[in-house]
């Protein structure tokens, strides 16, 4: 169930910072709408990776619609393998 606050929690964010674990980040809303999240650094850092491999991965796949498949053995000819 996920870990919901009003941002006013923050007043006392010593007992909002405990309730954060890898994974299960806390949710802070503000006027009753969600408006902030805090989760640990290492998960943040995690997350940033994985959206820049997803999106390298993406342009690797646009570009290899536009410009075409390569095949197994032209990867290995062209690293030398």
């Amino acid at each position: 169930m996920p870990n919901i606050r009003p941002v006013s929690d923050l007043r006392n964010y010593t007992e909002v910072l405990k309730d954060i674990v890898a994974g299960d980040p806390v949710f802070l809303t503000k006027n009753g709408r969600g408006r902030y999240v805090i989760i640990e650094m290492e998960e943040y850092e995690k997350l940033k990776a994985t959206l820049k491999l997803m999106s390298e991965l993406s342009k690797g796949e646009e570009s290899a619609k536009e410009k075409g498949w390569k095949d197994i053995a032209e990867v290995e000819k062209m690293l030398g393998v």
